[in-house]
């Protein structure tokens, strides 16, 4: 199973609604995915959060976990990869310690020094970063994924070259990326999974 967080703000209380760029940005994601998701057997969802803001934490991932916990109420115990973009991926690795995840991917991270790796222990690491991104930082990718090395399973970054933060340039690599990493963690995690 995937579950597909989106991107945010640093503070914002605005409700997220489906006008929401960073919303619609995942949606996109999830359809582009779907199909060969689900040819894998490996069925996507995607989380909604209450308010557009990191704002601290506290809220997105809240949402993250309900989000697992309804993933557990429909499908039991499945192994779920958290697909992160931006945002999605900071909230990834702050909810990552739930027993069903196996493993996170995240896309033009929000990560930072302050952003936990033991929450990843024993889990998969996937991230890709494009060097033209002017709102995260590839750098401190780069530096979340060699932290995470000494927990993780195993930690990689894809390098995305010239590609920039919104995924909107080069959207098809952005998508095979995606779908190529969740595949890979969940085939890797040696639990089976099961199409929503």
């Amino acid at each position: 199973m995937v579950l597909v967080l989106h991107g945010g703000k640093p503070r914002s209380d605005r409700v997220i609604g489906s006008t929401s760029a960073s919303w619609r940005r995942a949606a996109w994601l999830q359809r582009a995915i779907v199909p060969q998701a689900h040819e894998a057997r490996v069925g996507v969802w995607l989380a909604r959060y209450r308010v557009r803001g990191w704002n601290g934490g506290a809220g997105p991932v809240a949402d993250a976990r309900w989000a697992l916990d309804q993933i557990r109420a429909a499908h039991g115990d499945v192994p779920v990869v958290l697909l992160g973009h931006s945002m999605g991926a900071r909230v990834a690795v702050h909810a990552a310690d739930d027993s069903s995840v196996v493993g996170v991917v995240g896309l033009a991270p929000w990560w930072s020094a302050d952003d936990p790796v033991s929450s990843l222990a024993g889990r998969a690491l996937r991230a890709a970063h494009g060097r033209r991104d002017r709102i995260t930082s590839f750098r401190e990718t780069s530096r979340y994924v060699d932290r995470a090395r000494a927990v993780a399973s195993s930690a990689e970054l894809h390098d995305m070259g010239g590609l920039g933060h919104y995924m909107l340039a080069g959207s098809q690599e952005w998508h095979d990326v995606a779908l190529a990493s969740v595949l890979e963690v969940v085939r890797g995690s040696g639990r089976p999974s099961r199409r929503a």
